[in-house]
């Protein structure tokens, strides 16, 4: 028995499981232009390459491309519709006069060819932005790149220039913040390596407070241990205050703090704050540079949830993808004053070379938990 075409499987070519509103709005669209090719004016602007299908991409070329046909002439003959396939099948192998024939018979109204080229764009737009948040999570993660953080900033540039781009295109609306229900947060993991850099600093703080003056742009968020986090904040309590920094008055700001347990004695917290190497800059940029790349990746998920979520319209996909970058931009301005040029030693409190490679860390106690008080 023949086969008859149906639209919904697209004649077989770029078949899906489960066509998306996309789909439907691709094919309503070609249907009105085979139809009634004068509609194309109606499309601006679209383009080809916002379709989701290769193959109603090739269509769509080929119908801008050949001088559309007169209206009386058109509606007697073929001509043109075979002129459109020999155009498209070259780029489409495949495509077939009945499945041009099943666009016509699948467009429920010609004259609303813009509101569907309308659907197109949008769609377009969700897939372009989701593109640019996969590619920020993969540099964020990527441990072979020579410089990531600029890698990751660069490409967290481009998406901003990608939404002010959308945002001329999509007009505002009331109501525009998505409603989309983020993933959770991912706690991040923690390597012994990191935990003993986040060690180091504490030290190294406790060691040489002076230099930690200049640290503000380091917070306790920054941290992945809420202990580490919690002793950071009682070693910069008593630096801006201007009080004496050492072990035990580190250890005196952090009983305050609550943070002495069954598990942490007095003792133990000292010999944490004891061991210095290297200098409190060199740890602080290190797990402020961990600190972003993390954040950079929870923004990509964040804007990919919005992306897949197709109740969000283009102007709430920009929105929420604007104050999903703003989050990332505080940490760009925190590393951007961690990493300026150094002042002139005749200005600097003093200066340490990054430690050198060591054989080993230091002998420390390594804790996993504390209560905090924020």
């Amino acid at each position: 028995m023949p086969h008859t075409p149906d639209p919904h499987d697209d004649d077989g070519l770029d078949r899906v499981p489960a066509p998306k509103p996309v789909h439907y709005a691709e094919q309503a669209l070609l249907g009105a232009l085979l139809l009634e090719p004068a509609r194309l004016a109606d499309t601006e602007p679209l383009i080809a390459h916002h379709f989701d299908s290769h193959t109603h991409a090739a269509l769509f070329t080929a119908i801008r491309t050949l001088p559309p046909p007169d209206p009386a002439a058109h509606a007697k003959d073929t001509a043109w519709l075979n002129a459109v396939l020999d155009h498209a099948r070259p780029h489409a192998r495949g495509l077939s006069a009945s499945y041009l024939h099943a666009l016509i018979q699948f467009c429920p109204q010609p004259k609303h060819a813009a509101a569907y080229a309308r659907m197109i764009h949008a769609d377009n737009a969700r897939r372009i932005l989701r593109g640019h948040a996969e590619r920020l999570a993969s540099t964020a993660t990527d441990p072979g790149l020579p410089n990531p953080v600029a890698a990751t900033l660069g490409l967290a540039n481009d998406i901003g220039r990608v939404l002010d781009s959308l945002a001329e295109q999509f007009a505002p609306h009331p109501g525009s913040f998505p409603r989309t229900a983020l993933p959770p947060d991912v706690p991040r993991q923690a390597s012994e390596e990191d935990l003993e850099e986040e060690r180091l600093l504490l030290a190294t703080a406790t060691a040489y407070p002076a230099e930690v003056q200049q640290m503000r742009w380091l917070t306790e968020a920054d941290f992945l241990l809420p202990l580490h986090a919690a002793l950071w904040q009682s070693i910069t309590a008593l630096v801006h205050r201007g009080d004496m920094v050492d072990p035990v008055t580190v250890l005196g700001e952090a009983q305050h703090h609550g943070l002495l347990t069954n598990s942490l004695t007095p003792k133990d917290l000292m010999a944490l704050v004891s061991i210095p190497a290297g200098s409190p800059e060199y740890w602080g940029e290190r797990i402020l540079k961990r600190a972003l790349l993390a954040r950079a990746h929870a923004v990509a998920d964040r804007i990919t949830a919005y992306t897949d979520d197709p109740a969000n319209t283009p102007h709430q996909l920009i929105t929420g993808s604007r104050r999903a970058l703003a989050d990332l931009n505080s940490l760009r301005t925190r590393w951007n004053r961690a990493t300026a040029p150094a002042p002139s030693p005749a200005t600097r409190p003093s200066a340490r070379p990054a430690p050198a490679p060591r054989a080993g860390p230091p002998h420390r106690p390594a804790f996993t938990s504390a209560r905090t008080h924020r």
